[in-house]
């Protein structure tokens, strides 16, 4: 019976982290994002150094893609910060990183091709 207790409160903590991540990353999105969020499960964000447009998809790797100015994929992104984070926490260190230092995540970051990624 310990044993269902704990494992009980180990999944009730990771579905608590999990859920107060993706409240946190819906507080710094804007309007637009949110609902891009909401309908689609990613949301767009521009480089503050090159301008260029990324789209981050729920997860936590290979979820950062740079896009066209129509919307087509160009190239993966793939950087993620040290330790287990819930998704929702990954995906605003990423959104931070590329609205404030663009530069410095890409210098860390391991760039992939598309045709590898499983969401086109």
């Amino acid at each position: 019976m310990r044993v269902l207790r704990r494992l009980s409160r180990i999944f009730s903590s990771r579905d608590n982290s999990e859920a107060r991540s993706q409240r946190l990353l819906r507080t710094w999105l804007t309007p637009e994002q949110r609902a891009q969020f909401d309908a689609k499960r990613y949301f767009d964000v521009i480089g503050c150094d090159s301008r260029k447009r990324y789209r981050i998809y729920y997860g936590t790797a290979t979820n950062v893609h740079e896009i066209d100015v129509a919307g087509r994929p160009r190239v993966g992104w793939c950087f993620v910060p040290d330790g287990y984070l819930a998704a929702g926490d990954i995906m605003l260190a990423q959104k931070i990183s590329l609205e404030t230092n663009e530069v410095g995540a890409l210098l860390i970051a391991n760039r992939f091709p598309i045709e590898l990624s499983r969401r086109y």
